[in-house]
């Protein structure tokens, strides 16, 4: 079981854990280190066991208060899934009727002929610049 020295709030401390968990035990005291730091900064030098125990109930408050958000979040993720699971289980919708008019063959006659003056006229135009 690997020895660590950790250090909280300025003391060093040695602390056995298992074998590949050091950078989790590292992780952790720099929690706790930055928790007595704040208290050291704002009250100064107090005892070893009083400023653990503050420590831990400063990083306590902290994860009381995220547990509390992990609750509200799944909550509020419980009540999408119901909702998506609602929204899966209903009927799909009756599809949209859209009438289109019937264009009048005689309105495509009309466009053709249009198509067919048009081109006469670019026709014309190009002889024209190539003339001069």
């Amino acid at each position: 079981m690997p020895e660590v020295t950790i250090h909280i709030g300025g003391r060093g401390f040695e602390v056995s854990c298992q074998e590949g968990e050091e950078s989790y035990l590292h992780a952790a005291a720099k929690m706790l280190d930055d928790e007595a730091q704040v208290l050291s900064d704002q009250i100064g030098r107090m005892p070893e066991a009083r400023m653990l125990l503050m420590a831990g109930l400063m990083l306590a408050d902290k994860t009381a208060a995220v547990e509390d958000r992990i609750k509200e979040v799944e909550a509020e993720l419980a009540e999408r899934m119901q909702e998506l699971e609602t929204l899966k289980a209903a009927p799909a919708p009756e599809p949209e009727r859209i009438e289109v008019a019937v264009v009048p063959p005689q309105v495509n006659e009309t466009l053709a002929e249009l198509a067919a003056r048009t081109e006469a006229l670019a026709l014309e135009i190009e002889e024209q610049a190539a003339a001069t």
